[in-house]
């Protein structure tokens, strides 16, 4: 059965397989995939050449354990952001090297900008630097003490 991603792009069960695989693994050869999903290299060379053309899958990476590289302090930091200036602010903190992801979101806050330090007073140094950007009218952080799962899931 074909599952919609969206309004043009339809991932069919090889293509489901494919990455399913590569969520498990992203460092699998096309040989080592066909192999797994039971289709040919070529299929398979065709299949993600037409997922990363059509966006679906957009790069394949490592998983660093930022512990052992000695980033002990990860921090939720949420944004209040005033007079419709949330893209532009929200582009701004995300060229910082500390941070790793920054969310629109619903509710009391407009963004949740998500980083990691190695040092407090590098996350306190970088609450300063966006707590003087302009229309960032207010933030609140909270340090993340355990992460329970942090994984990408199947399609």
């Amino acid at each position: 059965m074909p599952i919609y991603t969206d309004v043009n792009i339809v991932l069919d069960d090889t293509d489901h397989k494919l990455v399913s695989a590569l969520l498990i693994d992203g460092r699998l050869s096309y040989r080592q995939l066909s192999k797994r999903v039971g289709v040919s290299v070529a299929t398979v060379i065709n299949r993600m050449r037409r997922m990363f053309t059509q966006g679906v899958v957009k790069g394949t990476t490592c998983i660093l354990d930022y512990d052992k590289l000695g980033y002990e302090i990860e921090a939720m930091i949420m944004l209040r952001i005033s007079k419709g200036k949330l893209f532009e602010v929200e582009k701004k903190i995300a060229t910082h090297s500390a941070v790793f992801s920054v969310y629109d979101v619903t509710g009391e806050y407009d963004a949740i900008v998500f980083a990691r330090f190695k040092t407090r007073h590098q996350l306190d140094s970088f609450l300063k630097k966006i707590q003087t950007y302009d229309f960032v009218e207010r933030t609140h952080t909270s340090f993340i003490l355990n992460t329970i799962k942090e994984k990408q899931t199947g399609v």
